[in-house]
């Protein structure tokens, strides 16, 4: 529950912080990034406590990760790639805590 919670704060505290003139903009697009767990729904189970996201789901493989990390460079494109890192280091961390692991 902690690491769900974590999704809705971290993106709130990045906008908070770095986007101040335009935050609540910068939060609705960095929690449209959320929408990457759909990929989710293409797990069997869909949802397992102990699986490692990183790795395991189509969006959340490396090479995604790198685009992703490419995105934060492009101005256009900073704020999903913020929110997309923001998700898959969180993602990342859960794996750690959880499985001992980095990446599936």
């Amino acid at each position: 529950m902690f690491h769900l919670a974590l999704h809705f704060v971290m993106p709130a505290i990045v906008a908070g912080l770095f986007f101040r003139q335009r935050w609540q903009m910068a939060y609705l697009v960095m929690m449209a990034t959320m929408l990457v767990d759909l990929d989710h729904l293409l797990a069997a189970p869909i949802y397992d406590a102990s699986r490692c996201s990183i790795g395991f789901h189509p969006l959340h493989e490396p090479w995604f990760i790198v685009l992703y990390a490419v995105l934060c460079f492009v101005p256009k494109t900073r704020l999903m790639g913020v929110g997309l890192m923001i998700h898959m280091v969180l993602d990342s961390i859960d794996c750690q805590v959880t499985n001992s692991i980095w990446i599936n």
